[in-house]
């Protein structure tokens, strides 16, 4: 089995960086070859993964501050338009608590 330093398909960057340039489908030349490539890959999509929770874990603050302003908006318009609304509501569940009551210990008339 070839060394992957020893592979023509090994590259090293300047800063140090390994990269190659098999290919799975067409220029892999042992066996060993596709296991390590996959290997590679898979350690790309860790590292990709890993990137995006340390990305979400910059917006989590942010986000819940969001969210709490959200809420205070839609509770103030819920507040505004309460008068259109809510004094009917209250004063029908008030009186109904009463009324029912009344209904039961006074005539209908």
């Amino acid at each position: 089995m070839i060394q992957c330093s020893e592979c023509e398909h090994f590259h090293r960057g300047p800063s140090g960086e390994v990269t190659f340039t098999c290919n799975p489908f067409s220029n892999i030349k042992e066996r060993e070859c596709l296991a390590k490539w996959q290997l590679i890959k898979l350690d790309t999509m860790v590292q990709a993964y890993q990137a995006t929770l340390r990305m979400y874990e910059r917006l989590a603050p942010l986000q819940e501050r969001m969210f709490r302003h959200m809420e205070r908006e839609i509770q103030d318009q819920d507040d505004a338009e309460s008068w259109k609304y809510g004094y009917e509501e209250d004063e029908d569940k008030d009186g109904e608590d009463e009324d029912e009551d009344e209904d039961e210990d006074s005539p209908p008339y």
